[in-house]
């Protein structure tokens, strides 16, 4: 996609697992590489940035192997590595390819390594100034300071602290921590490091220490101004290494609870986490956001007065994560100001000045210092309406300027695959919590479906229709030859049941099954299947997987309830048993088939008598979803009558 068109959103709730760290991911393969001994990584981050550690790694010889399910198993070569010449793309990555500078630089052979125009734009002065205190042969290929970079092999040393400046990018530190243990090991001398000005980023380097302590060797440090590294010891797998939920990526999330309502929970980092990017929350609790932290979740909602408050902050030590409160900023009552972010300048893109850029277009007043930004809204007046945003090629761009979306306001997002760098399904999960849903359930031949699909297509929203899930796995179990008391195997066709909606059409793999579903066997079977908790929990995230931007109209049991709770409204439609068995007899006698309206009243009272007995999933209404009694509507009556209850729950 060139671009995607966010509609105006007005609130975020629901539950986000996050991707793996790209941090974390980036330093543990490195370090499982370099150690001894095999490790399985779990829930690494599958993203451009750690496929081209993966590709980096395969091409000096590391044996890598993807064992499913964001697990992969890297096979340590116990020191330098064993390809001694190579030439390296290393794209726009900045934690692949600074830290493989520095370990290619000690491992003693002939490599090249080039990036994307901006990468070659991107400063690593520093770093190849540190290495060389040690004698490595890292040379230039085009202007001096910048990559692309040639290493040559060199007889190494170690005999004075090796200097190197902490203010433009930590990840200078972290390359020279993570391999100089190849140097300590192989020379049985110990390494010191000395930071030259304040070391920005800190708590990426703490990040650095607790992996390469996992991995055995322990750095001792003086503050934040001398780093020790140990002699004769080398890196040594810990066997299995788990992958934190990405606490940069956390920041949209939660950010949008705090400025969309709530509440938002995302899993996979908590309050002991080792990414500093946690501390992201602190400064949402400032702006009045209500924060809750359990060891693996963070949850967000708005301030009980509804509006953010104001503030004047440094964000040295959340760098990536203060992006989020740029855009945050918009939300807040009055002028905001990010101080000490000048590392924003040698980003994926110049983001103080990309950030004053696309703020402007959306109608705020922006001042940009060398290492400060200042937003400020005109309140009351709301943002300016289809401001295009372009992202720079940068991730955090994308999914930043994601969040203007929340004034309610259409925004357009330039180049939105940018995001992915570290989180290719971003827009996915940022309509996961935002898309508005209309949850509708209802008694059998209440008319549920027919209204719903109804007013998804006079709203332009998506539609489900979840009775016809369990009736299309059904129908894919008997066409597979799974038995419907098979839970185990129904479960698993259910998760990846290929079905779509298209208007009041219903397809199973491309095959209009519409007619086919409603036959009496599969209705049947789908009873049966129904009956199976497994399988109810693999239609669960399906089902919630059809909540997509611009929204989605959902009918059927449990919609309001269990499925997706925190809807935009829910509606309970009924009709008396009468006026159903009518619209039913009326339906079957249109379609040719015979039928006698006594038989149907029994069957329908019997029905209702059962859904709402039956242990799973009883037919009830939620406590605060609206009763509609269609018994005498007619169909469009009953669709205008959904429609103004819609627009009654958003107040216009």
């Amino acid at each position: 996609m060139s671009y995607l068109d966010l509609s105006p959103l007005h609130h975020a709730a629901g539950i986000v697992r996050l991707p793996g760290s790209k941090s974390i991911s980036n330093r543990s393969l490195l370090l499982a590489a370099l150690a001894s001994g095999t490790t399985e990584i779990r829930d690494l981050l599958d993203s451009d940035d750690t496929c081209v550690m993966l590709s980096a790694l395969r091409t000096l010889g590391v044996e890598v192997q993807s064992l499913g399910n964001d697990a992969w198993r890297v096979t340590g070569v116990g020191g330098p590595f064993p390809v001694k010449q190579a030439e390296l793309f290393l794209g726009n990555a900045g934690t692949a390819f600074r830290p493989l500078t520095a370990a290619l630089a000690l491992s003693g052979g002939h490599y090249k390594l080039s990036g994307v125009p901006r990468m070659h734009e991107r400063p690593i002065g520093d770093l190849v100034d540190g290495l060389r205190q040690i004698g490595a042969d890292v040379g230039y290929l085009g202007s001096n300071g910048f990559p692309p970079l040639e290493i040559s092999s060199a007889s190494l040393r170690i005999d004075a602290p090796i200097k190197v400046r902490g203010d433009v990018s930590s990840q200078f530190l972290t390359a020279l921590l993570m391999a100089l243990p190849l140097v300590c090991q192989e020379k049985g001398r110990s390494a010191e490091i000395e930071v030259v000005g304040e070391l920005i980023s800190k708590p990426y380097i703490e990040i650095t220490l607790n992996l390469m302590a996992r991995f055995g060797v322990v750095v001792e440090r003086d503050g934040w101004s001398r780093f020790r590294i140990p002699a004769g010891i080398g890196y040594r797998s810990p066997g299995i290494l788990h992958v934190e939920g990405d606490a940069s990526s956390a920041s949209y999330f939660l950010a949008a609870g705090a400025i969309a309502g709530g509440p938002v929970r995302v899993e996979g980092v908590g309050r002991n986490s080792i990414q500093g990017d946690v501390r992201f929350v602190e400064s949402l609790a400032a702006m009045g956001a209500r924060i809750e932290m359990g060891d693996n979740f963070i949850e967000a909602r708005a301030p009980a007065s509804g509006k953010l408050r104001a503030f004047d902050a440094d964000f040295n030590h959340i760098p990536d994560a203060a992006m989020t409160l740029a855009v945050a900023a918009l939300f807040a009552n009055g002028p905001c100001t990010l101080r000490n972010i000048a590392s924003w300048r040698v980003k994926e893109t110049d983001r103080i000045a990309a950030m004053a850029t696309e703020l402007r277009k959306l109608g705020a007043t922006v001042e940009e210092g060398v290492d400060f930004l200042t937003v400020s809204t005109p309140h009351p007046s709301p943002l300016t309406p289809h401001a295009s945003i372009d992202t720079y090629d940068d991730h955090r761009m994308a999914m930043c300027f994601s969040l203007a979306s929340l004034a309610g306001v259409p925004v357009r997002i330039n180049d939105p695959n940018c995001v992915a760098k570290t989180f290719p399904d971003y827009f996915a999960a940022f309509a996961s919590i935002t898309a508005p849903v209309v949850a509708i359930d209802g008694p059998s031949a209440s008319g549920k479906g027919t209204v719903a699909a109804r007013v998804a297509q006079a709203l332009g929203y998506h539609y489900l229709d979840s009775g016809s899930l369990y009736r299309l796995t059904a129908l894919a179990a008997m066409r597979a030859g799974i038995a419907l008391d098979d839970e185990a195997g129904v479960a698993a066709l259910a998760a990846a049941l290929p079905a779509s909606f298209d208007g009041e059409r219903i397809r199973l793999d491309n095959d209009d099954v519409t007619d086919a579903i409603r036959t009496e066997e599969c209705s049947s079977g789908a009873s049966k299947v129904a009956a199976l908790p497994a399988v109810r929990a693999a239609l669960l995230d399906r089902q919630r997987a059809y909540r997509q931007l611009p929204g989605l109209v959902a009918e059927g049991r449990d919609m309001g309830s269990v499925v997706f709770p925190l809807a935009e409204a829910k509606i309970f439609l009924t009709a008396s048993v009468e006026a159903r068995a009518n619209r039913r007899h009326k339906q079957l006698i249109d379609k040719g088939v015979s039928a006698n309206i006594a038989n149907l009243l029994q069957d329908l009272r019997e029905r209702d008598a059962r859904d709402a007995a039956r242990s799973v999933a009883p037919l009830q209404q939620c406590a605060d979803a609206v009763f509609v009694d269609t018994t005498n509507m007619d169909i469009g009556v009953a669709v205008d009558t959904v429609l103004d209850i819609v627009r009654d729950v958003r107040g216009h």
